[in-house]
């Protein structure tokens, strides 16, 4: 292998490569515009073209694509050559400034939402200058922002990008007002830690589940799971440290900043962690990590799997996102410095971020709402579908001496002394982590871990920049023009918090009391994706969006048609799965074991003087499961029928939540315990032993 620092960002067109192969002027007009949001003009355009496609050709590329991210939540890409014809049937290689800042994908087959007819094809991919073109398989893929023809965006980029300059913009007028001329944009920063898991392929491939809907639909609970937590940063096993060995390597070349890995909790449960990057950035990376994880799995005869709850009973996939505010001269607005309690501009951050969750509490729900989280949100490893807010000790007792009017004495700095001379002191922190937390303070950032793993880190970004941003709005208006600033800014602190306060938690978010407690204090609890996108198009809800220049209305509705219909086609796929694999592999096992039982039976009565009972035993309760089996296949079979007449959206996704999915559910219980009674080489798959302890 390279040198780490040779081999990083090798395969990216980025700033130092640019400032090398860019005229002074063009590349300086082109900082602008990443820099200042100006116009590029199509002279700069097509210097910037001919450099690229010539770094790109020195590297074996051939083609060049438009890599944008689509409302299907996983990237999309159409390759073109560099090839143009010449006299003589020769060939050149081109690559214009006009096909670098603009593609024309056909648009009718993503998802719109009603924004655009089946008929209506044509749709446009905009170049996002700010996030940097990279090779990937051969191609030269230039990120990019997509919308229809009409102007809407039909991709995940596009209000990101919105809202980002919408945060920027309103945290900027709070900054002019804390006299800081220097800064010229405000950056919200994201480091998304991404869990998964690896299995051996052929496991993988044997089980239709898997394959069809990314998770086990059924499956009994082997005698081991997780309970020892000794797979949790243990030894990583050879196939798996391979694998994380040559993500590592291929996502360095990308530029991404992957830092750590380590196993997670559940068995086959790992987890990757960058550096902080901006935004927009960040997400970009993200889509690019989830895709090396499963091209790179499968070269080591692995599967990833990135749903949120592969295997019932044991720990899900989350992603966290760590989200922070900069300036763009360096200084984390979310960091308290050594005497938060004094910190006026740190407060008045804060106060901001928690008035933002508090009042749009329902929107970060929505956010990351999928068929797939519901599975994981309020289990045993993910926070509840409560939304709430973690301060930690020393935060939190400075809010309260503000909102009560007391005297604030503040936390000493302990030495950690852990009783053998010979290990070093340390100082400890002020404030415990809270891992129950779906919001939680981690020093100078907040995590957001309600995430699931398989989900693009746009759309919770683009609420939590926007709540932030309408939160910092109305602080400028009422602190603009004020003739007693800081006296108006602590009185503009004490008010939020007061009227805010009821997010905070610092308890146990697992604990039952916690949903009676969050109850009383009014804060909303959307168990169900179908109960979240309930709330999604409230007039509160749209007015924020629209004013802040972030989704049109337009954009929202057709938003909230994806979700419902995603949410109901999901569903459906698991329930056609679960029927096929019931009819094709369960029944025809069960009937193979019991005719066997039965047989065996027979011979054995003929012969006399036997103890039938365990064959009647086993016979019996097959029997008896087999049954049960028919019954409730007949059941959700029905229900798919019924349920997939219904025409409103609304109502068709809470009828895939109430009807078929608990149909699936009635169904996987039979299933599981026939699993555990028939015998193994009966048994058509494998089982939830054989498939997470299968990578050594």
């Amino acid at each position: 292998m390279k040198d780490v620092s040779e081999l990083f960002g090798s395969l990216v067109f980025s700033d130092s490569v640019m400032r090398t192969h860019l005229p002074k002027d063009i590349y300086k007009a082109l900082k602008k515009t990443i820099e200042q949001g100006t116009h590029l003009e199509l002279d700069v355009a097509n210097v910037v073209a001919a450099a690229m496609k010539d770094w790109a050709i020195e590297r074996g590329v051939t083609h060049f694509t438009h890599w944008f991210q689509p409302m299907t939540g996983i990237t999309a890409e159409k390759h073109d050559s560099f090839i143009s014809p010449v006299d003589g049937g020769k060939i050149i290689m081109e690559f214009s400034g006009k096909e670098l800042v603009r593609g024309e994908p056909d648009a009718s087959s993503f998802p719109s939402g009603g924004l655009r007819a089946t008929f209506e094809a044509r749709g446009y991919t905009a170049w996002d200058p700010t996030s940097y073109a990279f090779i990937k398989d051969g191609t030269l893929c230039i990120p990019t922002a997509f919308c229809s023809y009409s102007g809407e965006a039909l991709d995940k980029k596009t209000p990101l990008l919105r809202s980002m300059q919408a945060i920027s913009a309103a945290a900027l007028r709070i900054l002019r007002l804390f006299d800081n001329k220097d800064a010229k944009r405000v950056l919200t920063t994201v480091g998304p830690e991404q869990e998964y898991f690896l299995i051996d392929k052929k496991y993988y491939l044997a089980r239709p589940d898997l394959v069809y809907t990314g998770r086990t639909l059924f499956g009994a609970r082997p005698p081991k799971g997780q309970e020892l937590e000794d797979h949790y940063f243990g030894a990583l096993k050879p196939r798996v440290s391979a694998f994380m060995k040559e993500l590592d390597e291929e996502l360095w070349k990308l530029g991404i900043l992957a830092k750590t890995k380590h196993n997670e909790v559940a068995p086959a449960q790992h987890e990757l962690a960058p550096i902080f990057s901006t935004t927009n950035i960040a997400a970009d990376h993200n889509q690019l990590t989830m895709e090396l994880m499963k091209k790179i799995a499968d070269k080591h005869g692995l599967a990833c799997l990135l749903h949120e709850k592969p295997f019932a009973g044991i720990n899900g996939s989350g992603k966290h996102n760590n989200w922070s505010i900069s300036t763009d001269t360096g200084t984390n607005l979310l960091d308290p410095g050594e005497t938060p309690y004094d910190n006026a501009q740190f407060l008045l951050f804060l106060v901001a971020v928690i008035r933002a969750v508090d009042d749009y509490q329902d929107l970060l729900r929505i956010s990351v709402a999928s068929a797939g989280n519901d599975h994981r949100l309020g289990a045993n490893e993910a926070p509840p579908a409560i939304v709430s807010m973690f301060l930690g000790e020393e935060l939190n007792d400075i809010l309260e001496a503000i909102d009560t009017g007391a005297s604030y004495v503040g936390h000493e700095k302990v030495q950690m002394a852990i009783g053998a001379t010979v290990l070093p002191h340390f100082p400890k922190d002020t404030t415990d982590r809270n891992r129950t937390s779906p919001f939680a303070f981690t020093g100078n950032k907040f995590e957001f871990r309600m995430l699931g793993s398989n989900l693009s880190i746009a759309e919770p970004n683009v609420v939590l920049n926007t709540a932030v941003a309408e939160v910092l709005s109305r602080f400028a208006d009422a602190l603009e023009g004020s003739k007693d600033f800081i006296g108006d800014v602590a009185k503009l602190i004490k008010k939020t918090i007061g009227e805010h306060k009821r997010i905070i938690f610092n308890g146990n978010g697992y604990d039952d009391s916690w949903v009676v407690e969050a109850e009383k204090r009014g804060l909303s609890n959307l168990k169900t994706t179908p109960a979240a996108l309930g709330a999604f198009l409230t007039e509160r809800n749209i007015k924020l969006f629209t004013k802040h220049g972030v989704y049109t209305e337009k954009e929202l509705e057709s938003r909230h048609e994806i979700y419902l219909e995603s949410y109901a086609k999901t569903i459906n796929i698991e329930a056609l799965a679960l029927i096929d694999i019931v009819n094709q592999s369960i029944v025809p096992a069960v009937i193979d074991y019991q005719n066997d039982l039965s047989e065996l039976l027979l011979r054995k009565s003929k012969v006399g003087g036997y103890d039938n009972s365990l064959e009647d035993s086993l016979l019996a309760n097959t029997s008896r499961l087999g049954a049960s089996l028919a019954k409730k296949l007949a059941a959700l079979e029905a229900e798919t029928i019924a349920v997939r007449g219904i025409e409103d959206s609304i109502e068709a996704a809470d009828a895939y939540r109430e009807r078929v999915f608990a149909a699936m559910s009635e169904l996987r219980l039979v299933v599981d315990e026939l699993e555990l009674i028939v015998g193994k080489k009966y048994w058509p798959l494998p089982t939830y032993g054989e498939i997470l302890y299968s990578v050594i």
